[in-house]
């Protein structure tokens, strides 16, 4: 007789900042989780939190989601351990600050395999089993994808992508049951900025939010189905008025703004 799979949240770059937030809140819920990240002891001590507030242990999975074949080893791992997605959380990303032609051409193509190639990749793998579940797919974008990105070009335009790829799954899968939520966090300090090259001092206190407000209303989100979750309303209001702002004056703005991050 064949196993009966059990239900896990699968997390991505959980092993710090919006991704260790979002498996202490998943793991509030009462959710099985499986989490993810290079670097093992870092995971290994957001397991070791989680379980101190009494909540299931996380399994953890040191592995580099940036690889091509990424995704069917996270399957065939997750197979092992008799378990299976009902929610995967693509959160692994990172940014880099400066001009595109001054940055490592290696290193902003390294970005798109993993903020882009990845996060579609994990995205599709595990469809089945969500739809099987009923479940979802919480991609982390940010309040980037809603503009031209000069002084940060590659990053904002993955996650132009991700705001965009999450769109239109969340349309495509709605027939099979699945939720599909695009989070765009404004600025939440956490190695991020320093990831990237910025100054995190300089991060404006009325858009910043916590690590932990971002995920509990990332998870309500994706359980109320909700297509977007742009958490704070200075960020709601920056990212609605974005569309009906000229082009060049948008530009111009994140230029100034991004130039200021050094």
């Amino acid at each position: 007789m064949t196993q009966e799979l059990r239900p896990i949240v699968l997390i991505t770059g959980a092993s710090s900042g919006i991704g260790a937030a979002l498996a202490h809140e998943f793991a509030a819920h009462g959710h099985e989780l499986v989490l993810v990240a290079r670097r093992e002891q870092m995971l290994l001590g957001v397991a070791e939190a989680i379980a101190a507030k009494g909540h299931a242990r996380p399994a953890v999975l040191r592995l580099d989601v940036a690889r091509v074949d990424a995704a069917r080893d996270i399957a065939e791992a997750l197979a092992r351990r008799g378990v299976e997605p009902e929610v995967v959380v693509n959160n692994a990303g990172f940014g880099l600050l400066g001009t595109a032609d001054s940055l490592d051409r290696g290193a902003q193509l390294a970005m798109i395999d993993l903020n882009v190639r990845a996060l579609t990749d994990l995205s599709l793998a595990f469809v089945e089993s969500l739809a099987r579940r009923k479940g979802g797919i919480l991609n982390v974008a940010s309040t980037a994808a809603f503009f031209p990105g000069p002084g940060m070009a590659v990053y904002y335009a993955t996650k132009a992508y991700v705001l965009s790829f999450s769109e239109a799954l969340h349309q495509e899968l709605k027939p099979r049951g699945i939720r599909v939520t695009a989070l765009c966090p404004g600025a939440v300090p956490t190695e991020f900025q320093a990831r990237a090259g910025m100054a995190r001092d300089f991060l404006p206190s009325f858009t910043a939010r916590s690590a932990e407000s971002v995920a509990r209303q990332a998870y309500r989100g994706l359980k109320e189905g909700r297509l977007v979750v742009v958490p704070g309303w200075p960020n709601k209001l920056v990212t609605a008025l974005a569309p009906m702002s000229p082009r060049s004056l948008l530009l111009r703005a994140v230029h100034s703004w991004v130039s200021a991050l050094r």
